[in-house]
């Protein structure tokens, strides 16, 4: 039996590998283009996570350049790339990584009867060989290599064994277990990560990593009880975005940590402060908007209606408080903003916001806020923020919205007259439809012609208030292809036109791409 004093469990600090820009983009319509994805990998890098899975560089050309931009860029954290087991993709990944100051090639391949029957098609032992081809090839270009047992938490445990000892002896250091269906439960998964410690010889060499999927809403669970039982990586993303029902949430897993101390004795290197931020950013990139009663980032997280609550919050705020709000980026202001408000005071608040922009965006950013407190009595932080990334989320837009003029009531089929920048080129549309969103939209498609349908359309209120600003997400699906949109306004209707918008510019990007294989490690 191996000590539990092993590479892994030697030490409490837990490393936060955060794969929202690899996993993350595989919820159905999170298409990331190059910019947001390097606008989130730095934002991740200021948080102080460990290692940015920034995408899978086989899968499409925009996704190997995504992964080398982000290896580039990013300094601090260390930049890893995903491959299947075969030369091909290691490779294309070893190019990709090739600029970082650390990076690193994740490969992985499925172990469980279950995969290696249907998905594989391959007996086991061809499967224990690629294991050993797969990461001494890896090997060849970085020596820092991980290696995924997809589907781990179903794999035979013999089986799992000499695969795992197999890995660390060809060169992985890390050695990942995936709950790649989300079937475990946490004190089966806690014994599999127990167990491997316990029979595999080699592996004090390694450190145990966990990347858990959320179909039983045990991921977390799952996640923190692998960290008890010697596992010190978690593989997580913002706001558990994910394919199905996602994966482990990086807010939820380092709040444990830092909240429950006394049960779970480990650190990570994440600033909690900036959680906030990263949780708003993801959302207004991917059109996945936070549930108002998501832990830690829900807008209700911090809420408190019952009276009851209310009175004992006032009196001492850890009566119903187990966390304080500015722990997770939730600041007090301390500088409130109006249409008075000059360019100074404007900027200072972005520098509390965590906002740090060039001077002409700094110029932008002003005249839009100047704009939106004409219409706005108050601004909220959220306000600020929402204008910030919603300026972001167009940069690199083919088509742009312009303008809006909409006639609708109870007397006559609504019209709307719509202006929309095409590659430097104005156009306009008049159309009607059976309310004004819907007329807005057919000018949309009489702009540019698309078969794309609408699959969602969702209205949320970025604060309170009659005059709030309306945050519109739109899913649309083209040829098995799904994309969302989002866009923020004081007028519903022009933020769902510069949401629908936004869902075109997506797909015209995703048409350039190729869909890759299912990749569920």
């Amino acid at each position: 039996m191996n000590s539990p004093m092993s590479k892994s469990s030697g030490t409490n600090r837990v490393i936060i590998f955060d794969t929202t820009l690899r996993d993350g983009e595989q919820s159905p319509g999170a298409s990331m283009n190059l910019e947001e994805k390097l606008k989130i990998a730095t934002t991740l890098e200021e948080m102080g996570v460990d290692v940015i899975e920034a995408g899978f560089p086989i899968s499409s050309p925009g996704d190997f350049e995504a992964v080398k931009r982000i290896a580039q860029t990013v300094k601090k954290s260390t930049v890893c790339g995903l491959a299947r087991a075969t030369k091909g993709d290691i490779e294309r990944c070893a190019e990709a990584i090739k600029p970082a100051v650390s990076g690193r090639i994740h490969t992985f391949i499925s172990t469980s009867p279950l995969h290696m029957k249907y998905k594989l098609q391959m007996e086991s032992e061809k499967v224990y060989q690629a294991v050993i081809d797969s990461v001494s090839h890896a090997r060849k270009f970085t020596d820092n290599v991980e290696w995924s047992a997809e589907d781990g938490s179903r794999t035979e445990h013999d089986f799992l064994c000499r695969c795992v000892e197999a890995a660390i002896a060809s060169g992985a250091g890390t050695i990942n277990i995936p709950d790649t269906v989300g079937y475990a439960v946490p004190d089966e998964y806690a014994a599999l990560i127990a167990m491997l410690f316990n029979r595999v010889p080699n592996i004090d060499r390694a450190i145990i990593s966990v990347h858990c999927h959320n179909d039983l809403g045990l991921a977390v669970a799952n996640s923190l009880a692998a960290v008890n039982a010697g596992a010190r990586q978690i593989e997580c993303t913002v706001n558990g975005l994910g394919e199905r029902a996602g994966n482990a949430a990086m807010e939820e897993i380092v709040m444990a940590l830092r909240t429950r101390s006394d049960r779970l004795p480990f650190t990570t290197g994440v600033k909690t402060e900036n959680i906030m931020k990263a949780s708003h950013l993801v959302s207004t990139v991917t059109g996945f908007v936070v549930q108002p009663n998501k832990a830690i980032v829900g807008a209700n997280a911090f809420a408190h209606e019952s009276g009851i609550h209310q009175d004992g919050v006032l009196k001492n705020a850890q009566t119903y408080e187990i966390m304080t709000p500015e722990s997770v980026g939730l600041n007090r202001s301390k500088l409130v903003l109006g249409k008075l408000s000059g360019s100074a005071a404007f900027k200072a608040k972005l520098k509390e916001l965590g906002f740090d922009l060039g001077d002409n965006a700094l110029k932008d950013a002003f005249k839009r806020f100047k704009d939106l407190a004409d219409r706005k009595r108050e601004i909220f932080d959220e306000d600020i923020i929402t204008l910030v990334d919603d300026e972001m989320l167009r940069a690199s837009d083919t088509l742009r919205f312009v303008s809006l003029d909409l006639h609708c009531g109870s007397k006559a089929p609504p019209k709307a007259v719509l202006e929309l920048e095409m590659d430097g080129q104005l156009l306009a549309a008049t159309a009607s439809g059976d309310g004004p969103v819907d007329a807005a939209f057919n000018a949309i498609k009489s702009l540019f012609p698309h078969e794309a349908k609408l699959q969602l359309y969702q209205v949320s209120a970025v604060t309170e208030g009659t005059d709030a600003q309306a945050e519109v997400t739109v899913r649309l699906e083209e040829h098995g292809k799904s994309v969302n949109g989002q866009g923020a306004d004081t007028d519903t209707i022009v933020a769902s036109v510069k949401a629908y918008v936004n869902a075109i510019n997506k797909l015209i990007l995703k048409r350039t791409r190729s869909a890759p294989e299912a990749l569920s490690a």
